[in-house]
């Protein structure tokens, strides 16, 4: 095992709190500590459950990285620009 990897990858993961908590979730399907799920059936609709709201919480995460940004780029081009989108020139 690379110990540079596995922390690097668990603190990009501690940046991320609802991704962990996903992961979290997806391995106690794996080590059968989560639900009772006796089923392989119900452990799938348990686990794609799962994958869907990290895809949409990885999504979300992006949008906000994104936006971000997008904002500190403007600021840049645009020093006088401020939060509501005018420019003030101090009348």
């Amino acid at each position: 095992m690379d110990t540079n990897k596995d922390q690097l990858f668990i603190s990009r993961l501690n940046q991320h709190p609802t991704l962990r908590e996903r992961m979290e979730a997806l391995l106690h399907v794996v080590e059968h500590t989560a639900g009772d799920f006796t089923k392989a059936d119900d452990a799938e609709h348990h686990v794609i459950k799962e994958l869907r709201r990290m895809g949409s919480d990885a999504l979300h995460c992006w949008a906000e990285k994104a936006a971000q940004e997008a904002t500190k780029a403007l600021r840049e081009q645009q020093p006088k620009l401020h939060g509501d989108g005018n420019t003030h020139t101090g009348h």
